[in-house]
């Protein structure tokens, strides 16, 4: 394994794609319905701040007075060794106004790429990839000689110069579109039939073409669709039950809060909640709860998903010298994860954004506060952090902070 240097950045990429749209009629208020957990103290290590049980009144007030604007629904979990809370607010849908469901299903977006990253390096352990192996080796088929560098690392921390595809048109195009079937293997012949943005492993560049190869590699390793896989390796042995991949079917199954997206400069509602999501398949399908994605993520910083020294890949960034595609700016993203400093810690996540749904995992590396939220904004592929989800990460662990 070559040498990389693990560092703490102040980056924007844990709340990427999180926003909020103009301005909207104020919609009537709701309930915040709020759960205690224990409030133990934490010891704090050299350099961080002092640990305190969470601030259950900020955690309150961060999703207080949904559904409004920016919002019409929030599902929250904290937890860890400083204490735990859990409230929703807002509603299930506009049209009954009834609470909404906290224990409801979701679209989670981006958080797929942490899952998929953990079989990617579950393999890698078992010795059936390896890291620094071309991804050509493994798909002669489908990547072409103009690629034949790009490494099964690259793709995991978003270093491959893949080019980003089917990310084009407006809302209303894509929403005339919801139901339009996605081959991965189509996206990615697409992609690689064009230039690269930069040679492999010299900048960073988040995008989902990564991890739809990602999700090829796995099929082709294993025999088996990435689906399946994820599910055998890492849903079923933690019993997340209320995660699924819904392939092909645009509904969410089961209970869940109606999502909502603005259109147009007027400001229309429409309900979003039935879209296909076969464009994002291995980089951002998955459905889940923050029960399970709050059991995920536990299991994973404790080393009972990936284990051994390729954990240490996921708390990882590039080298110091690979900077972001377009900005310039420190490379954020490891192997399936982001990292920024909040009041003072290092705390590690993902963030996901389908239309209707924001979702959000994090935690500091020793788990003494972990964060699962899922906001139903009103703008959840826009640019910019969403005012909710915004409190809510301020009020679980305190505002960015230099490094």
């Amino acid at each position: 394994m070559n040498t990389r240097t693990s560092r703490t950045v102040v980056a924007a990429a844990l709340v990427l794609g999180i926003a909020a749209g103009p301005a909207v009629p104020a919609l009537a208020a709701a309930g915040i319905s709020a759960s205690p957990g224990h409030a133990a103290p934490g010891h704090a290590t050299p350099g961080e701040p002092a640990r305190e049980a969470p601030d259950t009144g900020a955690l309150r007030a961060a999703i207080q007075g949904l559904p409004k604007d920016d919002a019409t629904a929030a599902l929250v979990r904290v937890s860890g060794t400083e204490g735990g809370w859990r409230g929703s607010a807002g509603v299930h849908d506009l049209v009954s106004g009834r609470p909404a469901d906290p224990d409801g299903r979701f679209r989670a977006g981006s958080v797929t790429k942490v899952f998929t990253a953990a079989v990617v390096l579950q393999l890698a352990g078992e010795g059936r990839l390896g890291l620094d192996r071309p991804v050509l080796r493994y798909l002669p088929d489908l990547i072409p000689a103009a690629y034949e560098r790009v490494t099964v690392r690259q793709l995991l921390n978003h270093t491959s110069g893949i080019p980003s595809v089917g990310s084009g048109g407006d809302l209303d195009d894509w929403y005339a579109h919801r139901f339009d079937p996605h081959d991965p293997v189509r996206t990615v012949r697409e992609a690689t039939s064009r230039e690269p943005d930069f040679a492999p492993g010299t900048q960073q560049h988040y995008a989902n073409i990564g991890y739809t190869v990602a999700g090829l590699l796995i099929e082709r390793v294993t025999g088996e669709t990435y689906a399946s896989q994820v599910s055998r390796r890492v849903l079923e042995p933690l019993r997340l039950e209320d995660t699924y991949f819904p392939g092909a079917d645009p509904t969410i199954r089961g209970p869940h809060n109606h999502g909502y997206q603005l259109f147009g400069t007027a400001g229309e509602l429409r309900d979003v909640t039935v879209w296909g999501a076969t464009d994002a398949w291995a980089a951002g399908d998955l459905i889940s709860t923050t029960a399970d994605l709050e059991r995920f993520t536990r299991a994973l910083f404790g080393g009972q998903v990936v284990r051994g020294p390729l954990l240490q890949e996921m708390f990882t960034l590039p080298d110091a010298s690979v900077r972001e595609y377009g900005t310039g700016k420190p490379a954020a993203y490891s192997a399936g994860l982001s990292v920024m400093r909040l009041g003072g810690r290092e705390v590690w996540g993902k963030t996901g954004g389908r239309w209707g749904y924001n979702t959000a995992v994090a935690a500091t590396r020793d788990l003494s506060r972990t964060l699962v939220y899922n906001v139903n904004a009103t703008d959840a592929k826009g640019e910019g952090m969403n005012p909710t989800a915004m409190n809510i990460v301020v009020a679980a662990f305190g505002a960015p902070s230099a490094e």
